[in-house]
Formats: C-alpha cells, structure tokens, sequence
C-alpha cells in the first residue's frame, strides 16, 4: 500500500481509488466516500475533484461511480486490485494484537476468489471483538470492499470443526491460505476433522 500511494501520490488517493474499482456497480456520496476510505471529508472533497477531473469517476446527481469508459480503466484495476499489494506479515501483526490468535486464515477477496464465503477468519482465546472491528474497519478501507469475516473462540471452532459445521468445512475445503496457526490447532487437526 505505501509504494502504491507514493507511485499514485498519495494513500488517500489509493484507498479512493480502490473503492470505485472494487465496487463498480455502486455509486456514493462523497461522505460515503469519505467514511468508507477512512479519510477526512476535505481530503475526499479534493480527492473526488481530481479523479472527476481526470475521468476516472463519472457523476450522478451528487452521487459518484467509477468511469468503466476510463481510458486506463483495466491498467489500474491491475495495479489497484490484482497486484499482490497485501503484506501478509502486517496482517499478521495487526491481529496479533487482538487477542490470544491461534489460526488466522484469508480466503476470499485476498486470493482472489470470489466464490469464498468468508474472507477472514481468526481463532483465539480473549479475543478483543471491539479491536478486531476496527481493524476490518481499517482493512476495508486500505482494500476497498467490505469484508466478510469470522472469529470464533478456540473451543467453539474446535467443536464446529469436529462436528463438520458447514462454515468451518466451507473455509478449510476451498482455497485459502494460512497467515497463522499454532500447534494445538495443526494442520493435521484439521485435515483429520
């Protein structure tokens, strides 16, 4: 995300930009925009005038959307969403500090697999549902899509994992990579549950 925003100009511009790209079927306020991306309303104000300006995003009313006639419409789609911009060590870092994490898994939107249910999941003992709220929140924003995630306790997840819960089969049986994992809830637990 830094190199992007030092390429791009700024990393308020990137998490605008980002927005528009990944919900192209959507169009929003600019306190929408604002809100989503994390910003304050007068960086959006100047960020929403530059990329109207440059044709990057078309007006509707006083709604935005992204301009799927931009020129460089697909080059920036690449850059913004498709590039490997994601460090997993961050990640990892970030939630470390919710909580005692045990598992930590991305699917979905961070392996570009849209057909995944969830996109997120953490596992862990006191874990901090507050904390872990506002860094989605946070990660929304750097990404530019809403999330879908889950936590669970390490006793709830080991129970759902023996018992086949079709969330927890759904996440393990599909395409996913593992950020974390501690010995109690090893690979081999949960390739014989």
């Amino acid at each position: 995300m830094e190199i992007l925003g030092k390429i791009l100009g700024n990393p308020a511009r990137v998490k605008i930009m980002r927005l528009f790209i990944q919900n192209q079927n959507n169009s929003f306020s600019s306190k929408d925009v604002a809100k989503r991306s994390r910003v304050s309303p007068e960086t959006a104000r100047g960020e929403i005038r530059l990329l109207s300006s440059i044709g990057f995003i078309k007006k509707h009313g006083k709604n935005l959307s992204f301009n799927p006639s931009f020129k460089y419409a697909l080059e920036f789609e690449n850059i913004l969403v498709r590039a490997d911009s994601l460090n997993k060590q961050s990640l990892v870092d970030k939630f470390k500090k919710v909580g005692r994490v045990k598992l930590m898994i991305i699917s979905g939107i961070f392996i570009k697999n849209p057909d995944s249910r969830v996109d997120f999941l953490i596992v862990g003992d006191k874990l901090k549902k507050g904390k872990i709220e506002d860094e989605m929140r946070k990660l929304e924003a750097e990404i530019g899509s809403e999330l879908v995630y889950a936590v669970f306790d390490t006793k709830e997840f080991v129970y759902r994992l023996n018992m086949y819960d079709k969330l927890v089969r759904d996440i393990l049986d599909f395409p996913h990579e593992v950020l974390l994992q501690n010995k109690e809830l090893s690979t081999q637990a949960l390739k014989k549950a």
